[in-house]
């Protein structure tokens, strides 16, 4: 938070910036208790202004970058004066709202190049109210607007401070209406956005119980290979948390999943593990990837897979057979045994552990059998 400011009608701090599109956009409730806006005053907060600069120094962290009064804090503490900058992005933001396409067209595939240049044309387009006016072109009817506009808020969300920003302009339903309907460049670039923006844990809790899962599933089976990855990479990031892992498999992620796993001209083996060794944790997935038969492929690639195929196809088995005797049981009946022995003796450090630890459950298992 570079610049906390309190917003003094209900005490809450807010970033600046953020706070300031909130209003601008025309809402009359505060963001977090959601009590109605007397006044729309805004007080720095000094307090936690240094706090946040001790700390930094005491942690040998740099403070964030600053815009203020025309310049930009550099690394190195000094300042570089950007108001012809600041002035000439204003006169291209005005332009993404004429009511010429070819103008609008125009303004945003300049926003679209200038976001990708660098960080403090990420920090001086925001600054300059673009980032409201992108979020309402990602609905518009022209392609070329609508891949521009996506494009430039992927290119803005890099700049963490941006990312509370897209998010406080409401830009999640419009970013999955472009995931669900878009041109392939539009959706890969939709996919990236959301995983860009579900880096923040709280994001990820907003973005999963926006729809974007499904439409994340269904781009990971029809998109490029492109569309592919960036959707496998955001389903990741997103059922890290722990409600979103549910939502991921009702909407059917786990046949998707096993389809890439089978598929042999399919470059996604790796994606499809990893994501799987999130979901395995989880009681509704691991039931969902067991009733999917995909135990039998699991232990396939322990004996045909790459190193890091083996591994993670162990972690996966291991999650899958804690406290459960029916899939311990389909392990000794598919004869896992055998390759996870020689994956014990011969693989990475991890699928050394992991095969060995699934060993040993083996072997409890049928010591209990045996006394049963």
């Amino acid at each position: 938070m570079r610049d906390p400011v309190i917003v003094a009608a209900t005490g809450q701090t807010y970033e600046r910036s953020c706070i300031q599109q909130w209003i601008d956009g025309g809402h009359t409730t505060c963001p977090k208790t959601q009590q109605h806006l007397n006044n729309f005053t805004l007080t720095p907060n000094y307090a936690l202004r240094n706090l946040i600069s001790d700390w930094c120094a005491k942690n040998d962290i740099e403070e964030p970058t600053v815009y203020a009064n025309g310049k930009i804090k550099k690394s190195d503490g000094s300042f570089r004066y950007v108001n012809g900058e600041i002035g000439a992005i204003e006169v291209i933001v005005r332009k993404l709202s004429s009511r010429s396409i070819e103008d609008c067209r125009a303004a945003v595939a300049e926003i679209r190049s200038l976001s990708k240049r660098s960080t403090d044309n990420r920090i001086l387009i925001a600054e300059a109210g673009a980032i409201p006016v992108l979020v309402k072109l990602l609905t518009s009817e022209d392609r070329q607007i609508q891949e521009n506009a996506i494009t430039a808020v992927l290119n803005l969300s890099i700049f963490d401070d941006n990312k509370r920003i897209i998010m406080l302009a409401d830009a999640i339903p419009s970013i999955v209406q472009v995931l669900r309907a878009g041109s392939m460049e539009a959706r890969e670039n939709a996919a990236a956005t959301i995983f860009s923006l579900s880096l923040g844990d709280e994001n990820k809790i907003l973005i999963g119980a926006s729809g974007a899962i499904p439409a994340l599933i269904d781009l990971l089976q029809t998109g490029n290979t492109r569309g592919k990855k960036d959707a496998a990479s955001a389903l990741f990031n997103l059922c890290i948390y722990q409600g979103n892992k549910g939502r991921a498999v009702r909407a059917g992620i786990i046949p998707a999943l096993l389809k890439m796993l089978t598929d042999s001209s399919s470059c996604m083996v790796d994606e499809a593990l990893t994501i799987l060794s999130v979901l395995a944790s989880h009681q509704e997935a691991k039931a969902a990837i067991a009733r999917a038969s995909t135990i039998p492929v699991l232990i396939d690639l322990l004996r045909t897979g790459l190193p890091r195929s083996k591994e993670n196809a162990a972690a996966i088995l291991l999650s899958l057979c804690k406290r459960d005797s029916d899939n311990l049981a389909s392990l000794c009946r598919l004869g896992a045994v055998i390759p996870l022995t020689e994956l014990a003796k011969s693989g990475t450090e991890r699928a050394k552990r992991k095969a060995t630890s699934l060993l040993e459950h083996l072997r409890k298992s049928q010591q209990h059998s045996t006394r049963s």
